[in-house]
């Protein structure tokens, strides 16, 4: 392993990698890629994953929320782990756990070891995404580190993105299995390359040697509570609907659990920090207002991307009746203007107050989020696929800067837990996101119906004539004039439950986009930038 030694006194800030940065860059984000891919590629093959391992759909619904309850214990305590043993050696080990896991997942032949599997995939994918953030932190000096996140930006935005459609596409061509195979080869290939190019800078190397010579202790107790609070935070995110939230003495339960342990970690990281111990989560961060704000937008980003990558294809399918691939072909645009967006973004973050592309980010996608609720039930899937373009071109501008800004006024040797903090954000959102899009849609779907059907008089002309086209329709088709009566009256109903539908579709793309609208005004609350970066 190349690593770069210390000289007593020397300073890190100085410290520049032996291989070519955009080397680095590109061998970390090529993990990353497929770690952020696997928390969205499973979702349409839940069905063919039930039928084979012959469990239920809501059982099935577990290969996702295992995953993704392993990356919520995993994300907040990846900065730790990785001071503690090296950050090359802890990215190293999650590209060895996730590729394994990966295979041992293929070959599951039940569901409860898929499932255990799974736990051990999240468990290893978790720190890919933070210790690249930080290795790209460390590897770029700060008016390059645009363009690195960029490069990052384009494999965490995009690949929930074309996650459906990918894991569509495999499994309606292969088998459902392949969803995990493909990610070996890339582990190998990423270990090979890690190996080769990643060092650990000096600051990390001299905490691996305290670590060893037992100068750091360890904070096991910081490790159980934040295990528990997140842990069981993502599984009432996950399952609150499904569940009737607090209606479910399950979702009570882990809701107490979640909130008696995180209340217990924050008390208990602060006295470890008046100890003058290493915390496993740095709370000293949050007493800058820049990266407090930066903590706070990133996890509305997470609200925004998430909610309506899962929303429109889910409208699409139920409503339209468009097949899951083609559904996933409307993302499949917004990831183009993310790879548009990005890469300009990051050649001007250098030149531009981030503060004012964060904020020119943020008005973009509120606008196109409120251009978003003139969705109706007649338009084409290249409307839809429009409509996402243009809220994908205000991502870069949002992502960029984010990431930019929280790394302001820190030192090198916080990197790794302003990466696991940010992280940790950006996938809480996505979970809130995801519950408020099905929360918001079956409660806004029944308030909307019930509206519509108090409207609904059985004795107007309007409802009248409605059913006597109909029914006169149907005649002609073949049906007695009962039958057309009847059947006129389902068909009238089941239009009205799609209309209470698309409404509710719209009340929630209204929200995401009021909240994107109130984050405008945020960036300005930061310290003022100068050539670029913001300054303290």
């Amino acid at each position: 392993m190349a690593t770069a030694a210390t000289k007593p006194g020397q300073d890190t800030a100085v410290w520049k990698p032996h291989h070519n940065p955009w080397v680095i860059a590109l061998t970390v984000t090529l993990a990353t890629f497929m770690e952020v891919l696997d928390t969205s590629i499973a979702n349409v093959s839940l069905p063919h994953i039930a039928g084979s391992l012959a469990a239920s759909q809501s059982e099935a619904t577990w290969v996702i929320s295992s995953y993704l309850v392993a990356n919520a214990v995993i994300l907040p305590i990846s900065g730790y782990l990785a001071t503690l043993i090296g950050r090359k050696r802890f990215y190293m080990t999650c590209v060895a756990i996730f590729g394994a896991s990966s295979l041992l997942c293929g070959l599951a032949p039940s569901l409860g070891t898929l499932l255990f599997f799974r736990v051990l995939q999240g468990l290893g994918g978790g720190g890919l995404a933070t210790s690249e953030q930080a290795i790209l932190a460390d590897t770029f000096e700060p008016k390059k580190r645009g363009q690195a996140f960029a490069l990052y930006g384009l494999a965490v935005v995009t690949a929930p993105a074309i996650g459906p459609l990918v894991g569509g596409w495999i499994t309606d061509n292969y088998q459902w299995r392949w969803i995990f195979f493909i990610n070996v080869p890339v582990a190998l290939i990423s270990m090979y390359l890690t190996n080769r190019v990643v060092e650990d800078p000096p600051h990390l190397i001299e905490a691996v040697r305290k670590a060893r010579a037992g100068l750091i202790k360890i904070d096991y107790t910081g490790f159980l509570f934040t295990a528990l609070g997140f842990g069981c935070l993502e599984v009432v995110l996950d399952k609150g609907q499904e569940d009737d939230w607090f209606g479910s003495h399950f979702i009570t339960t882990f809701t107490v659990i979640c909130i008696a342990s995180i209340a217990a970690l924050i008390v208990w990281e602060l006295w470890q920090i008046r100890q003058g111990r290493k915390p496993v989560i740095e709370l000293r961060l949050f007493r800058s207002r820049t990266f407090t704000l930066s903590f706070v937008m990133m996890f509305i980003l997470g609200i925004a991307l998430y909610g309506t990558t899962i929303l429109i294809p889910q409208m699409l399918q139920t409503l339209m009746g468009y097949t899951a691939t083609n559904a996933g072909k409307t993302l499949s645009l917004g990831g183009i203007a993310t790879l548009i967006c990005m890469p300009i973004v990051g050649i001007l973050i250098a030149k531009v107050d981030a503060r004012y592309l964060l904020a020119f980010g943020f008005a973009v996608t509120s606008v196109a989020l409120f251009h978003m609720t003139t969705i109706h039930l007649t338009m084409s899937l290249s409307y839809a696929a429009w409509l996402r373009f243009f809220q994908a071109c205000g991502l870069g501008f949002m992502f960029i800067p984010i990431q930019t800004l929280s790394y302001v006024g820190v030192p090198m040797e916080g990197n790794n837990d302003v990466s696991g903090l940010t992280n940790l954000a950006r996938n809480m959102g996505g979970s809130v996101g995801t519950a408020l899009v099905s929360t918001l849609l079956a409660r806004q779907a029944q308030r909307h119906q019930t509206y519509l059907g108090a409207h609904v008089i059985g004795g107007s002309s309007a409802y009248l004539q409605a059913t006597t086209q109909m029914s006169h329709h149907l005649v002609t088709g073949g049906l007695s004039l009962t039958g057309a009566n009847s059947a006129a009256m389902l068909r009238l109903y089941q239009q009205l439950q799609q209309q209470a539908a698309i409404l509710s579709y719209i009340d929630i793309i209204r929200f995401f986009a009021i909240a994107a609208l109130c984050m405008v005004p945020l960036p300005f609350i930061m310290r003022k930038s100068r050539g670029g970066v913001a300054m303290h």
